[in-house]
């Protein structure tokens, strides 16, 4: 017998609880930004925003876009789909950031 529950890792859906999700897969720099940026401007403080894309500009470009607009970057991640790389990230919605007109 194994002791699986103590290694057990918790629920990946919690780790990656999102209010709204951006699909920014196969869209080409600048876009995955822009469109991360328009929906946060238009989110509530402390909303959760999940973006995947497959540019990898996006590795550089969502951190400083947190950093940037003053929102929280929680997690990231790199992972493998179908033989394709897939850069996922989660944002907390801050309360300085850019807001949408």
């Amino acid at each position: 017998m194994t002791d699986d529950a103590a290694h057990a890792t918790p629920d990946e859906g919690a780790l990656w609880r999102a209010d709204r999700r951006l699909d920014a897969r196969g869209i080409a720099c600048p876009l995955p930004v822009l469109k991360a940026r328009k929906l946060l401007g238009g989110m509530a403080r402390g909303s959760r925003l999940m973006v995947e894309a497959t540019d990898p500009m996006a590795a550089i470009d969502i951190p400083h876009l947190c950093q940037q607009d003053g929102h929280r970057l929680i997690r990231q991640e790199r992972l493998e789909e179908s033989g394709r790389l897939i850069l996922r990230f989660l944002i907390e919605r801050g309360a300085t950031g850019a807001q949408s007109d």
